[in-house]
């Protein structure tokens, strides 16, 4: 164990929720050690920052937080900087030739390298855990979590790496082939975090329809689900990153019957022109997805649907994006998320041709989400006069006046809330489940009463 005085450790994490689930091992694995977290970064002596390096906006942000941290080491109380993730792993070789106020760094396969990271004084002795980014240690049979998230909802990350060959996707080459944790360690984790009173579960990894092909079943989702939703004290099971043509008929069938799995699906289409789908290697065409999507709507109907798309990709015309507008309209997506492509080396998109300017990409983009919007608001119209069952979240991120909350339809932190502005003078608990009546809608949100 470190000595009393062993130094504060500040954490900042950026990316995707995976990343996060990362982050809270690591923070899970130091609070055992006997390390002090602090959230004020002012006041730490090391700063770790685990970094996303996706696409070049994540690149950036995850560069500039690690430059605002090295002027806390120059100028403030830090006196070590760590950088861990994916940016990390990607830019290894150079990351800290480019910025020298880094100390250490390691990669998203060895979390256990925490230890010895924060470590000041080089001379103490450093528990040597083995960490990867499954999760598994010979030395730590249960692996700790620090939860960041809302006390009542959790992240579950069931695999890591990815198998797929999607040209405009760096993730394989730095996250590594897929693999899957065990159901045995993932129904465990599950329990504990149900034993601290969470509620949702959101179920997250790079290629979550693949989970268990490497362990030999042939229908890995759907055997995990089946005992995730026996777990008591969990109300909402939810998945997201769905690879279109790994949707099968049993999980959707396993959607409309099972109580505790929240009838949503998260399945990035990523463009509907079969002529761009073609050269990301994603195989598949509007065709295909809009039966698919007809016959999901058919077994769930109250099915919340969320996608994304790639505008700009190498090649892309006028007629593709055309297409791709014309699926949006015909689909009434109830969320969308899209992207501008990101030019990656080390990408099978990266040596294209006929690269399409930023000023194009952005306009398409601009069309799309506009397009969205109204479908969006059309579509929420219809919720005005219903009751519906919301999970109180809190204070709303648009007003102190508002409280927020989600319909078992609406993802935490991408897609639109129930904003609150009656909870007919009853005490009311973030965390807990309510019925209210809709009384408005916007464009992404609905307005209501608690009842």
């Amino acid at each position: 164990m470190p000595e009393h005085k062993s130094p504060k450790v500040g954490f900042v994490s950026l990316g995707c929720p995976k990343n996060l689930v990362d982050s809270e091992v690591m923070l899970g694995t130091l609070a055992r050690q006997g390390y002090s977290i602090t959230n004020q970064k002012e006041d730490a002596d090391v700063i770790v920052v685990n970094t996303c390096g996706f696409i070049d906006s994540a690149k950036k942000e995850s560069i500039d937080t690690i430059l605002e941290m090295a002027q806390l080491k120059a100028q403030g109380n830090c006196k070590k900087l760590v950088v861990a993730g994916c940016l990390a792993e990607r830019y290894r070789t150079d990351i800290q030739k480019e910025i020298p106020e880094i100390d250490f760094v390691f990669g998203p396969d060895e979390l256990g390298r925490i230890l010895e990271a924060v470590q000041l004084d080089s001379s103490a002795a450093v528990p040597d855990i083995s960490i990867d980014a499954l999760y598994s240690s010979k030395e730590v049979p249960t692996i700790p979590r620090i939860l960041t998230t809302p006390s009542y909802m959790a992240y579950l990350k069931i695999s890591e790496g990815c198998d797929h060959v999607c040209t405009f996707c760096a993730i394989p080459s730095f996250r590594g082939r897929f693999r899957s944790r065990s159901i045995t360690d993932l129904v465990a984790e599950s329990r504990r975090l149900a034993e601290q009173d969470v509620r949702e579960l959101v179920i997250v990894s790079q290629d979550t329809m693949a989970y268990g092909k490497d362990l030999g079943l042939a229908h890995g989702l759907t055997t995990l689900l089946r005992e995730l939703v026996k777990i008591d004290g969990l109300k909402w099971v939810r998945f997201l990153y769905c690879y279109p043509n790994m949707v099968s008929d049993e999980l959707v069938r396993l959607v409309a019957e099972e109580e505790r799995l929240c009838k949503y699906f998260d399945i990035p289409y990523q463009h509907a022109s079969r002529p761009v789908l073609e050269l990301m290697k994603r195989g598949g065409h509007r065709g295909i997805y809009e039966r698919q999507i007809e016959g999901i709507r058919k077994l769930v109907p109250d099915l919340g649907l969320r996608t994304s798309f790639i505008v700009g990709f190498p090649g892309e015309t006028e007629d593709d994006f055309n297409e791709l507008l014309s699926f949006v309209k015909d689909v009434r997506f109830d969320n969308v998320g899209v992207f501008l492509y990101s030019d990656e080396e080390g990408t099978g998109a990266f040596d294209l041709a006929a690269k399409i300017p930023r000023s194009t990409a952005t306009r398409r983009r601009n069309r799309l989400m506009k397009e969205q919007a109204k479908i969006s608001a059309n579509r929420l119209r219809g919720f005005v006069g219903r009751t519906v069952e919301v999970l109180l979240e809190g204070q709303s991120e648009e007003s102190d006046l508002l409280l927020q909350g989600r319909m078992e339809t609406q993802a935490p932190d991408i897609d639109g809330h129930v904003l609150i502005n009656d909870v007919s003078d009853k005490p009311v608990t973030p965390g807990e489940f309510y019925t209210a009546e809709i009384t408005e809608s916007l464009d992404y949100d609905l307005v209501g009463k608690i009842l």
